[in-house]
C-alpha cells in the first residue's frame, strides 16, 4: 500500500486542480529540451567535425556520452528527489543544464564540448525523474495519469525526434553551436514558470541519502556502458574486457546492498515483478532502436545522399509524427486491448523498420525511407508510453521517484547504447568494406573518407566517396539486420514475460 504523500509548499496547499494540465505543459517544455539533446547533435556533427576535426572516438563520444551520463545518475538523482523535493531537484538540474548549454555552445576543442555535454547529461539527470514523479503526484485519478504519461512520452520521444529537424535548422542559419544557445531561453521561462505552479513533493520520513549506494549504481552504469561501447568495437583488450566485467560485479554489489538497506535507493524486489522487468527492456530497447536509427540515418542522409544538415533534419520527421501518434494512442488502446498485446505492437513496429531498412533498395526512393522511419515511431511510441505506465503503477506515489529513475535510466541508456553498440558496429563493417588501399582517416568513418576526397584530384576524390558511400550502405544492411534479430528475440522474451489480460494501474483498472 502507498504511504501518504507529503507535499509542502504553497503550491501544494492549493492541491493540484485544474491547474494541473499547465503544471504538466511546466514538466514538458524541460522534457523537450532535454529530450532532443539526446539526438540534436546528429545532423551538426558533419559541421562540428569540420570546425574541431575531432577523431571517431571524440565523436562517438560527443554524442553519447550525454546518454550515458545522464542514465548513471538517474537512480541517484531519482532517490534525491523522493528524500529532499522534486520540485527543488527539478529546478536545480534545469538551471544547471541552462549553464551546461552555455559551456558546450562556447566550446573550441572536442575535450571542452565533452565536457559541457558531461555537465548536460548531470542536469538531465536531475530533470527527467523528477518530470515523471511529479505526474505521478499530480495526476491521482489513473485514468487521467495514464493520459498525462502518454503525453509525457509523446513529448519526450518527439523531441528526440526534432533534435535532428531543430538541429539542422539551427545548424544551416547559424552553426553548430545553436544547437546549444537554444536551450537557454526554454531554460530560464521554465525555471520561472516552475517556481510559480510546480508544488513540491517528498517522501515522509525517509532515511538520508547512502551515498556508498549512490557511488555503486554511478560507477556500475558508466563502467558497464563503456565497457559495452568498446567491446561492440571488436577486437576488444583486456582493459575493455575487465572495465565490462567490473560494471557487472559492481552493479550486483549495487543490488545485494539494496537489498539489506531499510530505505534503499531502488528497490530491485520491483525487479521481481515480470511485467515491470518487462517494460524497462521494452524501454531500453524502443530507445536503443530509435537512438541508433536516428543517428545513422542522418549520417546517411547527409553523406550518401547529399542532403544540407536541414535538409536531413525534415526527412526525419516521419519519425517525430509517428511516434507522436503512438503515443497518444497508447493509453486507449491499453484499456481495450492490455498491456502485453501494447508492447508486443509496438516491439513488432520496431522490428518491421529495421527489416525495411535492412532491405531498402539501392538507390532508396525518399517515399520507402518515409515509410521505414513511421514504423520505428509508431513502434516506439506504443512502446514507451506503455512501459512508462506499467512502471509508475507499479511502485507508491512517495517512491515515484524510483520509477521516473528506472524508466528514465532505460531511456536513456538506450539512446546512448543504440549510438555506442550500434554506431560502433556500424564503423566496424564500414571499416571493413573500404579498400584496404584508402587511407586510415577514410577507413575511420565517411566523414574521414569525405575529409581526404576534397584533398584529392577529381577522379581520384571521386572514386573514393564513391567507395565511402557504398561501404557505408553496405555497413547500414548488416547493422540493420543486426537490429532486427536483438528486437525479434526481445519480443519474444517481453511476450513470454507479461501475462495475458495484464492492465497496469491507470490501464483499465
Amino acid at each position: 500500500m502507498a504511504r501518504a504523500v507529503n507535499p509542502t509548499g504553497p503550491a501544494a496547499e492549493r492541491r493540484p486542480g485544474s491547474g494541473r494540465w499547465l503544471m504538466l505543459a511546466v514538466l514538458c517544455s524541460s522534457l523537450l529540451v532535454v529530450a532532443m539533446d539526446a539526438t540534436i547533435l546528429n545532423v551538426a556533427l558533419p559541421s562540428l567535425i569540420d570546425d574541431m576535426h575531432p577523431t571517431a572516438l571524440q565523436q562517438l563520444w560527443i554524442i553519447d556520452i550525454y546518454g550515458l551520463v545522464l542514465g548513471g545518475l538517474l537512480v541517484t538523482t531519482g532517490a534525491v528527489g523522493d528524500r529532499y523535493g522534486r520540485k527543488r531537484l527539478f529546478l536545480i538540474g534545469f538551471v544547471l543544464f541552462g549553464l551546461a548549454s552555455v559551456i558546450a555552445a562556447t566550446a573550441t576543442t572536442p575535450a571542452v564540448l565533452i565536457a559541457g555535454r558531461v555537465l548536460l547529461g548531470v542536469g538531465g539527470a536531475m530533470v527527467m525523474p523528477s518530470t515523471l514523479s511529479l505526474i505521478r503526484n499530480i495526476f491521482t485519478d489513473p485514468h487521467e495519469r495514464t493520459r498525462a504519461i502518454g503525453i509525457w512520452a509523446a513529448v519526450a520521444g518527439a523531441g528526440a525526434a526534432i533534435g535532428p529537424l531543430v538541429g539542422g535548422l539551427l545548424v544551416e542559419r547559424y552553426g553548430w553551436s545553436a544547437a546549444f544557445w537554444v536551450n537557454v531561453p526554454v531554460v530560464v521561462a521554465t525555471v520561472l514558470a516552475g517556481i510559480r505552479l510546480l508544488p513540491e513533493y517528498k517522501a515522509p520520513g525517509t532515511h538520508a541519502l547512502d551515498l556508498p549506494s549512490a557511488l555503486l549504481s554511478v560507477v556500475g552504469i558508466v563502467a558497464l556502458a563503456w565497457g559495452v561501447k568498446h567491446v561492440a568495437k571488436g577486437s576488444p583488450t583486456v582493459t575493455d574486457l575487465a572495465v565490462l566485467a567490473a560494471g557487472l560485479l559492481v552493479l550486483a554489489a549495487f543490488a545485494h546492498r539494496q537489498l539489506r538497506l531499510p530505505d534503499p535507493l531502488l528497490d530491485v524486489r520491483l525487479f521481481r515483478n515480470r511485467p515491470f522487468t518487462a517494460a524497462a527492456l521494452v524501454t531500453l530497447m524502443a530507445m536503443l532502436a530509435a537512438g541508433a536509427a536516428l543517428f545513422l540515418v542522418s549520417l546517411w542522409f547527409q553523406y550518401v545522399h547529399g542532403y544540407s544538415p536541414f535538409q536531413a533534419g525534415l526527412r526525419t520527421l516521419p519519425v517525430a509524427v509517428a511516434m507522436l501518434v503512438g503515443s497518444l494512442l497508447a493509453p486507449r488502446l491499453m484499456q481495450r486491448l492490455g498491456v502485453r498485446a501494447v508492447m508486443g505492437a509496438g516491439l513488432l513496429g520496431l522490428l518491421a523498420g529495421f527489416l525495411l531498412l535492412a532491405l531498402a533498395p539501392v538507390p532508396t526512393p525518399y517515399g520507402y525511407v518515409a515509410v521505414f522511419l513511421a514504423a520505428l515511431g509508431l513502434g516506439d511510441g506504443l512502446a514507451v508510453t506503455v512501459a512508462a505506465a506499467v512502471l509508475v503503477s507499479a511502485v507508491p506515489a512517495d517512491r515515484a521517484g524510483q520509477a521516473g529513475a528506472v524508466s528514465e535510466t532505460s531511456y536513456e541508456l538506450g539512446v546512448g547504447l543504440g549510438v555506442a553498440l550500434l554506431g560502433s558496429l556500424h564503423a566496424a563493417r564500414y571499416a571493413a568494406h573500404m579498400p584496404d588501399t584508402a587511407s586510415h582517416l577514410a577507413r575511420e568513418s565517411i566523414g574521414g573518407a569525405k575529409e581526404v576526397a576534397e584533398t584529392l584530384p577529381g577522379p581520384a576524390g571521386e572514386r573514393l566517396l564513391a567507395e565511402a558511400r557504398s561501404a557505408f550502405d553496405s555497413a547500414l544492411t548488416t547493422t540493420s539486420y543486426v537490429s532486427v534479430g536483438i528486437v525479434a528475440a526481445v519480443t519474444v522474451l517481453v511476450l513470454w514475460m507479461v501475462p495475458r489480460g495484464f492492465r497496469a494501474g491507470g490501464s483499465g483498472h
